[in-house]
C-alpha cells in the first residue's frame, strides 16, 4: 500500500493517460443517443399498437 503522496502521483500519472473526447465527437455521440433512443421508441410504440389491435380483434370476436 502506498503512502498519499505517492498515491496521488500515481493518481495524476494515469490522469494523464486518459484520451479525453473532442467536442465534435462528443457531439456525434450525444446525437447518436438521440437518433437511437426514437427510433426504439418508434419501434416499441408500433409493436405495442399491433399487439393492441391484435387482442382487441381476438376479443371482439368472443
Amino acid at each position: 500500500m502506498a503512502n498519499p503522496i505517492q498515491f496521488m502521483q500515481q493518481v495524476r500519472t494515469e490522469v494523464g493517460k486518459v484520451v479525453w473526447p473532442t467536442r465534435r465527437e462528443v457531439l456525434l455521440t450525444t446525437v447518436m443517443v438521440f437518433v437511437l433512443a426514437a427510433l426504439t421508441a418508434t419501434f416499441f410504440s408500433l409493436v405495442d399498437v399491433g399487439i393492441r389491435a391484435a387482442l382487441a380483434a381476438i376479443l371482439g370476436a368472443f
